[in-house]
């Protein structure tokens, strides 16, 4: 029995599948974690394999990896060290299962599985494993240890098992991906969940980028009193150390540093910039190569890349045709100077005019139209595609969110790309971004400080540029429209009547709606990118690309 506890907490990166990589990150946090006289480290759930690994986890081999590298390091706690809760995929008697193990004295002593699967929104945990029984106490040093893994505190009934089976402290392993009001939210649950019980609670969440996910940390201690003595920062790894004393009241932990808590502009940029990042390190790119037209979506994804990855490896390319403006050429040139990125000037309009001699004798008698449009467009994707080739950077693509939701993007050209960090962005949230960007300077950025987006950029009217005098809202509502219809019909599923009812024109839904459906191929075959709110397309809206429901009739 004792009345004090030493609890690191480690809210790491882990890369999924590199389970050695993982251990040995671990098993430095460890060593971190024994010179500061810590009883015990916890880590993330199924930080060994990182998350999610989803059918990978499903791979035989894959499954005895994550078990043989979780006995080995469980031989390390054989030193008289830190003991080790630690999440890990776990088969037994022929099923699997999403499990924390307690590794000390040289062994693993204790397993648990998580009880509660999410299957909804990005998840799919009940295609790969088993629900876990009831949870019960993990003994440790005379005190009992609740722990519920991630999805459980969502649920009551696991934490008051617990409660009633004599948990004195619950410690909560998770791989919580962002949303942008998410935190507020996980926040909540905890408040509930320590307020039924009578526990205090320590949340410790995974951080970094796993292809559309992005895991924000803010991992955080909340007190029987719903006081939060220490909170971890968001989109950065962090090891450290608590104190819990018990009292006549229970445990209570003793005050220790307190990020703020992740909001807003600067919670969105962070998320992306973070995506952007372990994307292109953990892929091992050298460095990202995207088209900077002057306009306001690449300037962003611009800054953001050099923010990520530092401006010496982000290669700019302007790409004009005869319908560039000079403006757009000044504008591009002052971004790449402000940001500090290498900036190339190659023409496409050899490219195009080649194209269209060839294709000449089959359009004969036949008026230009949005087929000439999309010839520059996709003349811009294969040079940017030739540059990556040659090389070896990847290509960032950088459509925002309204304009993927209806269409209004060019397959194998503007949509080139591997990876897309403002994918799950509106318009008004790219104005809104470059805006704040020009005003801070995010912790943790790569880039240089102050303004790096020109004004004229935010300023002027959006167009592709694609024929003469080309702007945006010639196809489109205005942007503060088009966002709150989209916002509306993607974000809440509401009906078009709903969204006609919030004070937009009916034929204006309608259409709307339809471009929305009918966009659906192109959004699958486009790149991966950030999740930021509540229905990213991929992994949270999976409509049917062959599909005769509308609404909207």
């Amino acid at each position: 029995m004792t009345d004090t506890l030493k609890i690191c907490l480690a809210q790491l990166n882990p890369i999924v599948g590199h389970v050695e990589g993982n251990i040995a990150r671990a098993r430095e946090a460890r060593a971190d974690a024994a010179k500061q006289g810590a009883d015990l480290i916890v880590f993330t759930e199924l930080y060994i394999t990182g998350y999610p690994p989803e059918d990978l986890v499903l791979k035989p081999a894959f499954q005895d990896a994550a078990r043989d590298v979780l006995d080995d390091f469980a031989r390390d706690t054989a030193d008289g060290g830190p003991a080790v809760l630690i999440g890990v995929p776990l088969r037994d008697g022929g099923v699997l299962y999403n499990s924390v193990a307690l590794l000390d004295g040289g062994k693993v002593t204790e397993i648990r599985h998580k009880q509660m699967l999410p299957n909804y929104g990005v998840f799919d945990e009940m295609r790969v494993f088993e629900s876990g029984p009831d949870p019960k106490p993990i003994p440790f040093k005379g005190v009992s240890l609740g722990v519920p893994v991630c999805e459980d505190i969502w649920h009551d009934h696991v934490v008051a098992n617990l409660a009633n089976q004599g948990a004195e402290i619950l410690i909560v392993p998770n791989g919580s991906p962002f949303e942008a009001t998410k935190h507020g939210a996980r926040q909540n649950h905890v408040r509930a969940r320590v307020s039924e019980s009578g526990l205090p609670l320590a949340y410790v969440n995974q951080v970094g980028g796993q292809d559309e996910l992005v895991f924000d940390g803010a991992s955080f201690v909340m007190n029987t009193d719903l006081s939060m003595p220490l909170s971890l920062p968001a989109f950065s790894e962090s090891c450290v150390m608590t104190e819990w004393t018990r009292g006549d009241g229970g445990w209570s932990c003793a005050q220790g540093e307190t990020a703020p808590d992740p909001e807003g502009l600067e919670a969105i940029y962070g998320a992306c910039v973070l995506g952007l990042r372990d994307y292109v390190n953990k892929n091992r790119f050298p460095g990202v190569v995207l088209g900077l037209s002057g306009g306001i979506d690449s300037a962003i994804c611009a800054a953001m890349a050099a923010d990520a990855l530092g401006p010496d490896k982000v290669h700019c390319v302007m790409l004009p045709s005869k319908y560039t403006s000079q403006e757009s050429l000044d504008d591009a040139e002052e971004c790449a100077r402000l940001i500090g990125t290498q900036l190339d000037t190659v023409s496409i309009s050899e490219s195009v005019d080649a194209i269209e001699g060839a294709l000449a004798p089959l359009f004969d008698g036949r008026k230009p139209d949005i087929t000439e449009e999309n010839i520059q467009s996709r003349a811009r994707g294969l040079l940017l595609m030739a540059l990556s080739n040659k090389f070896g950077h990847m290509v960032l693509t950088t459509g925002n969110k309204s304009e993927m939701s209806v269409g209004y993007a060019t397959l194998y050209g503007d949509m080139n790309g591997g990876f897309n960090p403002i994918k799950d962005v509106y318009k008004m949230q790219v104005f809104a971004l470059c805006e704040w960007r020009n005003q801070n300077h995010p912790s943790g950025a790569l880039g240089p400080e102050g303004r790096v987006i020109p004004q004229r950029i935010i300023s002027k009217p959006p167009s592709a540029e694609l024929r003469e005098d080309q702007k945006d809202e010639d196809s489109l509502p205005p942007y503060p429209v088009l966002d709150d219809i989209l916002e509306s019909l993607v974000e809440h599923e509401r009906s078009a009547e709903e969204t006609i009812a919030r004070g937009h024109d009916s034929a204006e839904v309608k259409r709307i709606e339809h471009l929305l459906y009918i966009a659906e191929y192109k959004r699958r075959q486009s790149a991966p990118g950030v999740k930021i709110g509540l229905k990213n397309f991929g992994r949270d809206r999976r409509y049917p690309i062959t599909n005769g429901f509308r609404d909207a009739q």
